[in-house]
């Protein structure tokens, strides 16, 4: 694993690699025992429950030393090995940027494992978009939360060696500093839940309301759905509006779906007064806005290969460089393949819609449409349910073409 900055040990010393995260954050020590950590949570009592998601409880903890963790209690290691787990678990722990959640140790005991992550006090972008009876979140914070989080992803994506897929981009893993700063937390979890087969998860990753076409319809997952999935949570600041509204029907109600149009005319009239979150009563910058439009436009194209890479989105919301750069083939943002004729070879809007109704009447067979899926539970989250059904997530993979790509 690569990071992305070494330091000398001297003046004329050899390049040292940077110490292990564990050190550069304060902590003397990167395995725990189950004592340890059940000392540190007031052993895991509800009253340190900070959330629950896909992967297991998340408890609040209090080290000796005074340093505040977060123990994520893990459901499923997917069969691994004690001697795999810790080889995975040391190689995401090297994995140090500043808008990343860093994961400090580990724990084995027994039949359990557990994680130690840094703790992010101030709970997550979900809680401050959405929550309810929260103050409105102002347009500048907005846009640092978008950069900040961009740069996370660009690293996993771009900076890491070999490249680490998040697979379930959402507002509630996007974790919030004090100073509302972002951090991207759960990265590298997706290979704990996994089985054998290195590229095709048969365990439903992401949620309903931020998943990319092509796994949708062949189980198949890129740093090109982490895209577009940053690109939902890029509406999600523009509007104010959740990716899913669950109290009605799903296809007609998905924010992606209404608001690729809306982009559209936004970006070639200059008027984003229909996009824009209304609670923001006209308080932005209107270029800032354009650009984050235009990213978030060409971050859910229907098309993989027609989505921009994380490191052109940052330089796009820094401002740094045109919006020419989100073009693929003359393909501007707000342009998306959803417009391509029936036998164009690209996987459209009736393709997708119809591989989510499905994927959805097996969720709602199998009892799991109200959890994690609409993007409502978090690990830090606001509402705590059951994880996904490893059930439902099988049945889908057995009826779906495994072999299918529309790229």
């Amino acid at each position: 694993m690569s990071t992305s900055s070494y330091s000398n040990s001297g003046p004329h010393g050899p390049v040292l690699p940077p110490p292990h995260p564990s050190v550069a954050l304060g902590f003397n020590q990167s395995s725990f025992t189950f004592e340890e950590l059940s000392a540190a949570t007031g052993g895991f009592t509800q009253r340190n429950l900070l959330g629950q998601g896909g992967f297991g409880y998340v408890h609040k903890g209090l080290l000796p030393n005074g340093k505040e963790i977060a123990v994520k209690s893990l459901k499923s290691t997917g069969g691994q090995g004690d001697r795999e787990f810790q080889a995975e678990v040391d190689t995401i722990s090297r994995v140090h940027h500043r808008h990343l959640v860093s994961l400090v140790g580990y724990c084995i005991s027994d039949t359990k494992k557990l994680l130690v992550y840094e703790f992010v006090p101030n709970k997550t972008l979900e809680y401050h978009l959405h929550g309810k009876g929260r103050p409105v979140m102002d347009w500048g914070t907005r846009l640092k939360i978008a950069i900040g989080s961009a740069k996370g992803l660009a690293y996993l994506h771009e900076d890491c060696h070999p490249r680490i897929i998040h697979r379930d981009i959402k507002a509630a893993n996007i974790l919030i500093e004090n100073n509302f700063e972002a951090k991207v937390s759960d990265f590298g979890l997706a290979k704990f839940s996994q089985d054998t087969n290195t590229h095709v998860s048969t365990r439903v990753m992401g949620t309903f309301g931020y998943m990319a076409p092509e796994y949708a319809s062949s189980g198949k997952l890129t740093d090109k759905s982490d895209v577009f999935s940053y690109g939902i949570m890029l509406l999600e600041l523009i509007t104010g509006r959740r990716p899913i509204d669950n109290t009605a029907e799903y296809e007609d109600q998905s924010l992606v779906d209404w608001a690729r149009p809306v982009c559209v005319k936004a970006i070639e009239s200059g008027n984003f007064e229909e996009l824009v979150d209304p609670r923001l009563e006209g308080n932005y910058n209107i270029q800032e806005l354009a650009h984050m439009v235009a990213c978030a436009s060409a971050s859910v194209r229907h098309s993989a290969k027609r989505r921009p890479r994380m490191s052109q989105v940052v330089r796009v919301l820094e401002g740094d460089v045109s919006l020419e750069v989100l073009n693929h083939e003359g393909v501007k943002p707000g342009q998306s393949t959803m417009y391509s004729g029936a036998n164009s070879g690209e996987y459209g809007a009736t393709a997708y819609l119809a591989d989510m109704k499905q994927f959805r009447k097996l969720a709602l067979e199998s009892g799991t449409a109200n959890s994690d899926l609409y993007g409502n539970t978090s690990e830090y989250g606001l509402n705590l349910s059951a994880s996904t059904s490893d059930q439902s997530s099988t049945e889908y993979t057995k009826r779906t073409e495994i072999s299918k790509d529309h790229e």
